[in-house]
């Protein structure tokens, strides 16, 4: 019986073509912004096709640890990415992109999925306990994330102490995210499970792929980070805007394709629980990791000392997620607000 389908094949196909591509301009010096491109595509095909392969345990893992697993292992381009950034001593990028993973899950992607589903089903509903709960830890990140920012910014003596703060507060957010990995599991495991399309592949397929990708991602995201800094000063692009948006859609905006397409589907329900879980992963898990590492990591520490800015549109969008999930219901209306508040963001750090 044929274990891969046409999609897996031509899946594995690209992501090696488009690493391969990549490594060819980066050792024959084919130019940063060519380095760079090649480098973001490979990311996000890598991040598509270890989505593809984690999918696949669901046979021998139970839809619950599968569809954790999932969000999880879907952010490790994310987290090379922060550490070769770290290495570079790119604080603002990482900082923005880490953030403008959440927005563009909150709002763009988010957007997508209630624009798409809307168009083509009319309004959909969906069981809230789940988005409850999600949004919920994301909005006790966020808080946790507030307080050295605002500590910093309004002048208190702890003002003095950035990097014990964040550390402190890296620490609650990650004990926060251990605390919650069973309830999690649970209630990802009672959301209808996602159909896949062909035979499942064995587990030690599964694994050897998992085992490649990892590694085409880690020397994938080495390249990106290298042909970034060249490459914004090529296409005058501001540090925030490529952190913010360039760096945040090239490490996760291919995974969310998952959610889009269910709700397209009329599954509103997967859908939601897909979109949202990524964020409120790189919320408590990603970002707390990263400041943790970086005392360890690179020419500066990491801190949870944001803009004001950054931090400010954070806040407005996770509380516009909460508005517009929290009634169980998503129009294509709502949809293209959120899209709308997602690019007047973008747009605003355009100039830095």
């Amino acid at each position: 019986m044929r274990t891969l389908t046409r999609a897996d094949l031509l899946t594995m196909s690209l992501a090696g073509l488009v690493s391969l591509v990549a490594a060819i301009l980066k050792l024959s010096h084919g130019g940063t912004v060519a380095v760079f491109v090649s480098s973001a595509v490979a990311i996000a095909v890598i991040a598509a096709l270890v989505g593809r392969s984690v999918d696949h345990l669901a046979d021998q893992m139970g839809s619950g640890a599968t569809g954790f697993l999932q969000s999880a292992l879907a952010n490790l381009p994310e987290f090379f990415i922060g550490i070769f950034a770290l290495r570079a001593g790119l604080i603002s990028v990482i900082q923005s992109a880490l953030i403008g993973s959440i927005l563009a899950n909150v709002l763009l992607v988010l957007g997508v999925s209630f624009m798409a589903g809307g168009l083509k089903h009319g309004t959909q509903r969906f069981s809230t306990t789940a988005p409850r709960l999600t949004l919920l830890l994301l909005v006790l990140a966020v808080a946790i994330i507030m307080v050295p920012t605002l500590s910093s910014h309004l002048g208190t003596r702890g003002a003095a102490h950035e990097v014990a703060m964040s550390n402190i507060a890296s620490v609650l957010l990650f004990a926060i995210f251990a605390l919650s990995i069973p309830t999690t599991v649970r209630h990802a495991g009672s959301s209808e499970p996602e159909l896949l399309e062909g035979p499942i592949w064995p587990l030690w397929l599964v694994m050897v792929v998992l085992a490649v990708t990892s590694v085409l991602a880690l020397f994938v995201s080495d390249w990106f980070i290298g042909a970034l800094a060249p490459a914004m000063h090529t296409l005058r692009i501001s540090q925030a805007f490529a952190g913010l948006v360039i760096v945040a859609i090239a490490g996760s905006a291919i995974e969310n394709f998952v959610g889009i397409k269910l709700a397209l589907d009329d599954r509103p329900d997967y859908s939601l629980s897909v979109i949202l879980q990524s964020p409120v992963q790189i919320a408590i898990g990603l970002i707390p990791v990263l400041v943790l590492l970086s005392n360890f990591v690179g020419p500066t520490p990491l801190t949870l000392v944001l803009p004001t800015m950054l931090l400010s549109m954070l806040a407005v969008s996770i509380t516009v997620a909460i508005v517009v999930v929290f009634d169980g219901e998503s129009t294509w209306l709502e949809g293209a607000g959120l899209i709308g508040l997602y690019v007047m963001i973008a747009t605003a750090y355009w100039w830095g």
